[in-house]
């Protein structure tokens, strides 16, 4: 059950079909309830076959396109009685009103359920706690999970039981840095951000931090591409122009995987500047190529980045502007993270994530033993 699916773009469209995906290619027989529409608009339940996983299209005709149904629970009940899931998996956001309609209904169904949060809940603890226990939620059986430990330290504070961690996963083999690439080319530090362009991800403060540590060094030591797309671009364009950052700057736009993929073959940094960051798939992926991650401590990019040996956390974003300049002024220090990072894989591939998903579904069944 989600709200968002493909050809929705952002983190957790991408996550749940590359899992589902996944658990296909294990031998699953996957079911994806969703009130995304399809590619041209399908909804009103079509059910299409995304490569082996049954995507069953809830979806109704919305404003701006909005994945909400409230008519969806019906669909929902008939759907879980045709196909008698073994497990109801729930991802769920702050806002997804379609995931927790599922979770009514699975948990009415007396259906084993796992639910996954892939946000963090900063600001909205109090609030949820409150909904949780007018809801019933507190003390239902049910598998919490959350897709980091800081992740999960906050749906802790809700509902007041073990959280487990879901980590997101990736395929590894894909983001291999060339042994044969040298790092070295550029007299300038080249940064790179992949993030969808929303106030959450903080595109605007980047701008700030890079102008930041512009100031600590001398002209043409530092450049910065910014890969995605989303609503913050056009202020971002704008401020790039007005601060005169189109030398340093480059907004590319929404590229593909491979396209990505080419762009960290020639960069050097990964740049996350997001403080309410669950996970960090783009992170992750950069890491897997080999590039040194700047992070906020906090994050769910811990769960791969340690300090001083593959990347560098930070507390604030006067903090991420020093981080910046001292790896253009202390090559030493960008030799030694960068050769690790390309020297030590992450261990969150799809045999991490698939054992760990299986492990809630278990812990979800024996809720209701």
């Amino acid at each position: 059950m989600s709200d968002c699916y493909a050809p929705r773009t952002g983190g957790i469209e991408t996550q749940v079909r590359d899992l589902a995906r996944a658990q296909v290619r294990a031998g699953h027989e996957v079911h994806v309830l969703t009130a995304t529409p399809g590619a041209h608009g399908e909804g009103g339940g079509l059910v299409e076959d995304d490569d082996g996983v049954q995507v069953h299209r809830l979806g109704t005709h919305m404003p701006f396109g909005l994945p909400v149904n409230p008519a969806a629970p019906p669909r929902m009940r008939a759907l879980l009685r045709e196909v008698a899931p073994d497990v109801v998996h729930v991802h769920a956001g702050v806002v997804s009103p379609f995931a927790y309609d599922g979770a009514r209904v699975a948990r009415r169904a007396g259906v084993p359920l796992a639910i996954t949060w892939h946000c963090m809940l900063d600001g909205v603890v109090p609030a949820v706690r409150v909904a949780a226990r007018v809801g019933g939620w507190r003390g239902a059986p049910a598998a919490l999970s959350a897709v980091s430990a800081a992740a999960a330290e906050r749906v802790r504070a809700v509902f007041g039981v073990p959280v487990g961690v879901l980590p997101n996963g990736m395929d590894l083999d894909q983001w291999v840095p060339d042994p044969a690439e040298v790092a070295a080319g550029s007299s300038a530090l080249r940064c790179v951000a992949t993030m969808r362009l929303a106030p959450r991800k903080r595109g605007l403060a980047l701008l700030g931090i890079v102008e930041d540590a512009l100031t600590q060094l001398e002209p043409g030591q530092l450049t910065l591409e910014v890969l995605g797309d989303g609503p913050s671009r056009p202020a971002m364009a704008r401020r790039v122009r007005r601060r005169g950052l189109s030398d340093v700057v480059t907004l590319r736009g929404r590229l593909s995987r491979d396209q990505v993929r080419a762009a960290y073959r020639h960069a050097d940094v990964f740049v996350a500047p997001a403080v309410l960051e669950a996970f960090g798939i783009a992170a992750l992926e950069a890491r897997a190529s080999g590039l040194v991650v700047v992070a906020r401590r906090g994050t769910g990019i811990e769960e791969f980045i340690t300090d001083g040996l593959d990347g560098l956390l930070v507390d604030d974003d006067a903090g991420m502007a020093r981080a910046l300049a001292r790896l253009v002024t202390d090559g030493g220090l960008l030799r030694s993270l960068r050769g690790h990072a390309r020297a030590h894989r992450p261990v969150q591939g799809w045999r991490v994530t698939l054992a760990a998903a299986q492990a809630e579904y278990a812990r979800a069944a024996a809720q209701l033993s």
